[in-house]
Formats: structure tokens, C-alpha cells, sequence
């Protein structure tokens, strides 16, 4: 892909907006956006797994649109990308004000100027504006973030016209200007393996990792609730019989446990309820951050999950030009299929062996890499089902798996 400064007319693509978003392109391919002006695009490689539930609508939509919207926010702030020598200017115009690479102190105009006189109506007070400094990648990180919040109020807004059903997590990578972006929402995982190394490259959100976050929300927006939940955290399920007296409880702004005495209020359902992968929010979804889901509610109720679940993702950053890689080093993004019954160092461990394995030179080895690793998560059928290694249970779910290449990072294909 290539972004291109935005100038001040409208911007084309190399197909009209209509046949774009409902065109077959794989991701990543071939999007171009262009201007009125002669300048050099920046160039950006793009990956993304999405892993769809009670329906494939929102993974296919934001397969297909995705990474137009991330190049769209891209053209906003590619004058300041090019030029390494300046930081964003406070209000992006087509032609950027040059800022300092130092933190910026401005003085107003002044009641104490040295031609004023102190106390005197015609002057104004004394008053420090600082400037923050903003590093380059917090703009594509920004433009990230706001490109999900686009394509999220975009299926909230076309899923009955296009029969959009259900919601999907989000992995995605951006690889720009000799960095990667990896851009989670959900519970896909993203790791790079570094001479053996494992470096974690997101987060999994669950009804467990944003315990808090949700019960700050309820907690702010009882109503939200429906009278049905209750925010707080139980060890088990509250019973009639427990009123009056103590039981450990967790609420937003905990981390440990502490007792308190039960009351009417307490016996309301958890809005998170149970561990693991059998986790809910409202009893429902085992997920907190995605696309979609805007129809989703609580059984037999009248109650919207949707303002629980979050569509930001969480974007981190690996800087290419600080390491050094080997042929054997890769990136790997999965669905939990693949997590849920391997772990980091397992996968590790299989990707290292393969790729060893391999011709140097099969350009298909990291495709087979991938392909080893689902196979490995699936497991053998035997008599007692599908089993991995130590005759533990293979993975049920769908799984999708990228094997990536670092070796050549300005090169990323």
C-alpha cells in the first residue's frame, strides 16, 4: 500500500469508493490513495486476522475495508511521517508548521510586559502555554485507533442493510517507516520469536483481564445493568441464604480481595462470571474488545452488551532498527484456536524446529511453518478424540495462523 499527503481536494482511489468496499481484494492488496499533488507516497505492509462469532458479517466487512480506513487517517499526517526532523504541529494543515524537536514554551501577551504597567486594564494576565512532544509513531498509532472506531460505527450503521450479524476480533500489523504496529482487539495473539526469544506483541482481552474496566463502567452507569447485575466480583455465586453475612468481594478499584456482608443488591447476577475461557460478560460473550456486536444482548432480555465491549485496540511497537534478526526469526499472529492449546514458548519451540528444517531458499517455508502450527493444535484422532502432545485435548475452534519473516525488516512481504 502507499499513502500520499492529503491535499485540499478530495482524495481518489484506484477504484471508486462503492466497487472498493465490495471488492474481493485480499488484505493489503494494491490500494493507492492519490492527490493533486507530485509527492512521494510512503509505502505500508499490512496483516490482519479476524475471528468472527454468531456470525461471519463483521469479520468479512472489516476484511474487505480495514486497512482502506487505516490508509485513509494515514494521509492525514504523511507530510509529518516523511520528515523525521519535525514533530506534529498542533493543528495539521496542508502546509505543517514546523515544531521543534525540543518541548516548546510560549508567553502571552502580559499584564507585566516590559511596557506595561502593573495592574492596568489594557493588558492581560501572565499566562505558560507548553507544547507537548509527540512522537511520530503516536500519529499512526492514532491513525490505528481511529480507524477501528470508523469501521465499527460503519457496521453499526450497515448491518441492516447488509444483514451484518455478529461481531469479530481484530488483529492487525502495520509495517511503516521501518516499524511494526501490532493492533489488537480481542483475544488473537501476536509474538515475535527473536534468536529464540519470545517477545509478546499483545494482550488478550477477556472478561477476566478487563474485570476492572467494566465494572467502572457499571459503576458510573448502574443503569447499564438493566437491575439484573450486579458490578461486583464474588469468588461464587451470592445465595439468599448468605444475606447478612461476610463474603470476599473485588470492585473496580481493587486488585485483591476483601470481605463484606451481603446484602439484597449482592444476589443480582455477576456482570463478570466465571474463569478462563469460560469467562462472561452478562453471562454471554467471553470477549471484550472487537468489531460489531451492536445487536448483541442478554438472553431473554431487553439488556445491550455492546456498550460494554470495546472496539479500541491496543496497538504496541516493535522498532526494526534496534535488532538485529536471523532467517529463523518471525513473526507469528493467531486466533485462539491456536493459543487456547499451545503456549508462547510451545510455539516458539515449533517454529524455531521447522524453519530449521527448511531449505533456506523454499520461499514457501513460512507458509508451511503456519501450516504446522495448525496441525499441531489440532492434534491426531484417536479413540478418545482429538488429542496434541501429552494426550491433551486438541483445539475445537477454527484457528488461523501468519508466519512472518523479520529477517529483511525494510523488505517485509
Amino acid at each position: 500500500m502507499a499513502v500520499k499527503k492529503k491535499s485540499s481536494t478530495s482524495i481518489t482511489t484506484s477504484k471508486n469508493s462503492t466497487a472498493k468496499r465490495r471488492s474481493s481484494l485480499p488484505n493489503g492488496e494494491g490500494l493507492q490513495l492519490k492527490d493533486n499533488l507530485e509527492l512521494e507516497g510512503i509505502t505500508f505492509n499490512y496483516w490482519a486476522l479476524f475471528d468472527g462469532h454468531a456470525g461471519t458479517g463483521a469479520a468479512v466487512m472489516a476484511s474487505k475495508l480495514l486497512h482502506h480506513k487505516i490508509a485513509e487517517h494515514l494521509v492525514e499526517v504523511v507530510g509529518v511521517l516523511r520528515n523525521s526532523a519535525v514533530l506534529p504541529p498542533t493543528c495539521l494543515n496542508d502546509e505543517p508548521e514546523v515544531v521543534s524537536n525540543t518541548r516548546t514554551l510560549t508567553r502571552a501577551a502580559s499584564l507585566r510586559g516590559s511596557m506595561g504597567t502593573p495592574g492596568s486594564p489594557s493588558t492581560p494576565p501572565t499566562r505558560f502555554f507548553i507544547e507537548k512532544k509527540i512522537a511520530h509513531e503516536s500519529l499512526v498509532i492514532g491513525a490505528i485507533e481511529n480507524a477501528f472506531k470508523e469501521m465499527d460505527s460503519q457496521i453499526e450503521r450497515e448491518r441492516s442493510m447488509y444483514n451484518i450479524s455478529g461481531g469479530c476480533t481484530s488483529l492487525v500489523v502495520v509495517f511503516l517507516l521501518d516499524k511494526l504496529y501490532v493492533a489488537n482487539a480481542g483475544d488473537s495473539r501476536a509474538i515475535i520469536i527473536r534468536n529464540g526469544e519470545v517477545i509478546p506483541m499483545s494482550s488478550e482481552f477477556t472478561p477476566e483481564t478487563e474485570r476492572q474496566r467494566l465494572q467502572y463502567l457499571a459503576c458510573l452507569q448502574p443503569h447499564l445493568l438493566g437491575n439484573e447485575f450486579t458490578h461486583l466480583e464474588f469468588p461464587r455465586r451470592v445465595q439468599r441464604k448468605e444475606l447478612g453475612k461476610k463474603m470476599l468481594f473485588r470492585n473496580f478499584n481493587m486488585t485483591g480481595w476483601a470481605y463484606k456482608i451481603i446484602e439484597e443488591e449482592d444476589l443480582k447476577f455477576p456482570l463478570v462470571y466465571g474463569e478462563g475461557k469460560k469467562a462472561r460478560v452478562m453471562a454471554t460473550i467471553g470477549v471484550t474488545r472487537g468489531l460489531g456486536d451492536h445487536d448483541l444482548k442478554v438472553h431473554d432480555s431487553n439488556i445491550h452488551i455492546k456498550p460494554f465491549l470495546s472496539c479500541t485496540p491496543e496497538v504496541r511497537v516493535y522498532d526494526f532498527s534496534e535488532h538485529e534478526h536471523e532467517a529463523d526469526d518471525a513473526l507469528v499472529l493467531a486466533t485462539d484456536g491456536l493459543w487456547d492449546v499451545l503456549s508462547n514458548k510451545e510455539v516458539s519451540e515449533a517454529i524455531t524446529s521447522f524453519l530449521s528444517n527448511c531449505d533456506p531458499d523454499d520461499p514457501y517455508r513460512y507458509t508451511l511453518a503456519a501450516q504446522d502450527l495448525v496441525m499441531r493444535a489440532r492434534g491426531v484422532l484417536k479413540d478418545r478424540g482429538w488429542r496434541i502432545s501429552n494426550d491433551r485435548l486438541g483445539s475445537g475452534d477454527d484457528i488461523s495462523v501468519f508466519v512472518i519473516p523479520l529477517q529483511h525488516g525494510n523488505k517485509l512481504t
